[in-house]
């Protein structure tokens, strides 16, 4: 299973397009662990773009603060699942959360 997480600094971006880098992030889940992660800058901005960007390095999840509904669909039409409403904390403990079944996720942080 391989996670994407819009990142600044290190930690979650509250809203996907605004993101410094995406952190991939590829699990195992089975044993609950972390096998793989980098960092990938994605392209510009723009409508659209970024769901197939995600699609085309791997990703079958997407870990986010904040997300508009066009680009909820966007993913989804994609094949990936979105998670929205997570809190701002490392990528890696977002992950290992999700696959423990003890992620929280609270209001989507997405105003648009």
């Amino acid at each position: 299973m391989k996670f994407a997480i819009p990142t600044n600094n290190g930690k979650l971006c509250l809203h996907f397009g605004h993101c410094e880098v995406f952190t991939f992030i590829e699990a195992d889940e089975t044993s609950k662990t972390i096998i793989d992660k980098e960092e990938i800058t994605p392209p510009p901005h723009e409508p659209g773009i970024l769901p197939p960007w995600v699609a085309k390095n791997g990703a079958n999840v997407i870990i986010a603060g904040g997300m508009g509904m066009r680009a909820q669909q966007l993913f989804t039409e994609q094949g990936i699942k979105v998670i929205v409403g997570a809190s701002e904390i490392d990528p890696e403990k977002l992950v290992l959360e999700y696959l423990n079944g003890t992620l929280v996720t609270g209001a989507n942080t997405c105003d648009h």
